[in-house]
């Protein structure tokens, strides 16, 4: 291969290596253009084969967990009659007899009350007000607000709070705070979402090791 020796000056040189610098610029500028169009072609491409598979675990799941409800619809039956378990109860917890497995069956509870928890919270904000008059209350007032605060997700009052706040109202003899604890707890109406299903097995010290069920378990 023939190769030729060109001479430049000081200012031609400046000149031909900015120019390489910016042809390399344009050639990265383009290689990471198309990096980034083939980066979403393929996210695009494995989103679309693989979520057949998850629409279809999904279903498989859940007719697993309708199968296993049914089979034990019986027993739940059988539990009720024998052991004058009354209806309405949240969960079923079934064990084999050798205590080495053990299957859950229940429903997961939200917390929701009625329109008049409005009317036992403004009681409740009326005695705290009336509270707020030096520093050494200011400790009573704060906790108690913050056992009025509701869940940041679902925008309702935590019962576990409610529960407190009965503890402190009993506590403080006063009629006004009590009775609008007891309009808060009359005004609970707790919401059942999903069943669900947990399986549980003995592991080598005893102890009961839970079976994942879901994508982020297993």
């Amino acid at each position: 291969m023939n190769t030729k020796t060109v001479e430049m000056t000081a200012a031609e040189m400046a000149q031909f290596e900015e120019f390489k610098k910016e042809q390399a610029r344009k050639e990265k500028e383009v290689k990471t253009a198309e990096n980034r169009e083939a980066y979403k072609i393929l996210v695009d491409e494995t989103i679309n084969g693989v979520f057949p598979q998850i629409e279809e675990l999904s279903e498989m799941l859940a007719s697993k967990k309708e199968s296993i409800y049914r089979q034990f619809d019986e027993a739940v039956e059988l539990k009720a009659d024998a052991f004058g378990i009354k209806d309405g109860q949240r969960s079923h917890t079934f064990t084999s007899q050798d205590g080495k497995r053990r299957i859950i069956l229940g429903y997961h509870e939200t917390d929701a009350y009625d329109d008049t928890v409005n009317d036992g919270i403004a009681k409740v904000q009326k005695f705290i007000e009336s509270l707020a008059k030096d520093s050494d209350s200011q400790m009573l007032v704060s906790g108690i607000l913050r056992l009025l605060s509701t869940n940041t997700k679902t925008g309702t009052l935590k019962a576990s709070r409610v529960m407190q706040l009965r503890k402190m109202a009993d506590e403080s003899g006063n009629e006004e705070f009590i009775d609008g604890v007891k309009i808060i707890e009359a005004a609970y109406r707790p919401v059942l979402s999903k069943q669900y299903v947990r399986a549980e097995k003995r592991g080598n010290n005893n102890e009961w090791v839970n079976i994942p069920l879901g994508m982020t378990e297993a």
